[in-house]
């Protein structure tokens, strides 16, 4: 007589959510469905509202369109970017997960030099499960790697390291380059798959990309606001990587880690070099103020909450880059409306309840 084999559950299905920015159909998902299945997904509808997007059946999501966005957050919706990727934050606010896994609709499963599938997804929980170490750079990259450890050399009172806040993965196939590079690079693909993992330094700040990307959403959901983009705004395709600003710089002050290298996806997609261009040309002129910015900032040692660093940041926003450009005025407002809406869906201990005018119910399948 046969013994049924037990059932395997996979690592956190009941604790991450995987959010979704789309404005077509989520075929894609197919090629995901062995890793994607178990987990809840977030889909956030960009666009249109009126226009039906098709989900794949056997998957367990709610959906929002932009119309779910103004009911639920009424005048703070005006914090949720239109017509850009960065509307995806409107997910990471209405989880109640502990965990965010983030991919965008035109990434696929990639293959390891050996031809095997990448779960990205199993990747970034065991990123996200093991410590981090940004005091001390370890030349072995990542120590709690099976294989792998503290090099000779490495003090022994930090090898305890400290809890990971963000894995940020990486990209086979199309390269995550900006319009000038993509302009003088147009058939360039990235088919280097480097082995590794390792942890951003503290001080040091780096490009986040936001279509493969795993975060603790209670330590650093209220500082992963993609900014303002897209309709209306005088720029875009900044939108992860503001967030990724925002939040090295709070991690570092909370004493989280941030690791990036694997997991690996492949993204499918170039997007045009002109339209990226029109986006981001001030924000290339701008960064060159918004970096030493962000390596400048020191925030109060009051400010131990994610939520109490952010609106701390909003203000020296506005103060240092307000004078740059009016934008950056506005975005340090909807910077504050961010946290009051995160504040409102996700009551806390220091936070007391505000009473909710509408109930967030989604579409669901």
């Amino acid at each position: 007589m046969s013994v049924p084999a037990t059932a395997v559950t996979p690592p956190l299905a009941d604790d991450l959510d995987i959010v979704i920015p789309t404005i077509r159909n989520l075929d894609f998902l197919e090629q995901w469905r062995p890793f994607f299945q178990p987990y809840h997904l977030i889909i956030v509808q960009d666009g249109d509202p009126t226009k039906t997007i098709r989900v794949p059946d056997g998957f367990d999501y709610e959906l929002y369109n932009r119309n779910d966005i103004n009911r639920i957050l009424g005048p703070r919706s005006s914090c949720i970017s239109f017509k850009d990727s960065a509307c995806r934050c409107f997910g990471f606010l209405v989880s109640k997960k502990k965990y965010i896994f983030t991919i965008d609709d035109d990434c696929f499963v990639a293959k390891d030099p050996s031809g095997q599938e990448i779960n990205a997804l199993a990747q970034h929980i065991h990123n996200l499960l093991t410590p981090a170490t940004p005091y001390f750079f370890n030349t072995l990259y990542d120590p709690f790697r099976e294989g792998a450890d503290f090099v000779r050399g490495y003090p022994f009172s930090l090898r305890e390291g400290v809890t990971t806040a963000i894995s940020h993965g990486l990209w086979l196939n199309i390269p995550d380059y900006d319009a000038p590079t993509q302009l003088v690079k147009p058939l360039e693909r990235n088919s280097r798959y480097v082995d590794a993992v390792l942890t951003i330094p503290k001080g040091t700040l780096f490009p986040m990309c936001g279509m493969n990307l795993g975060f603790h959403r209670e330590l650093i959901g209220p500082a992963m606001y993609f900014g303002l983009m897209g309709d209306g705004q005088p720029i875009g395709r900044y939108d992860d990587m503001w967030a990724g600003w925002c939040a090295k710089v709070i991690c570092d002050h909370l004493g989280l880690g941030v690791k990036t290298g694997l997991p690996y996806i492949w993204h499918s997609k170039a997007s045009n070099p002109f339209v990226n261009l029109k986006k981001e040309y001030k924000g290339i002129y701008w960064q060159e103020e918004i970096i030493p910015f962000f390596q400048s900032v020191v925030l109060p040692k009051d400010c131990t909450t994610p939520q109490k660093c952010y609106v701390e940041l909003s203000k020296l926003v506005k103060e240092k880059l307000g004078p740059v450009d009016p934008y950056f005025v506005k975005l340090a407002g909807e910077m504050v409306t961010w946290i009051d809406a995160w504040n409102e869906l996700n009551p806390s201990a220091d936070v007391a309840p505000v009473k909710k005018t509408d109930a967030v119910a989604p579409k669901k399948k």
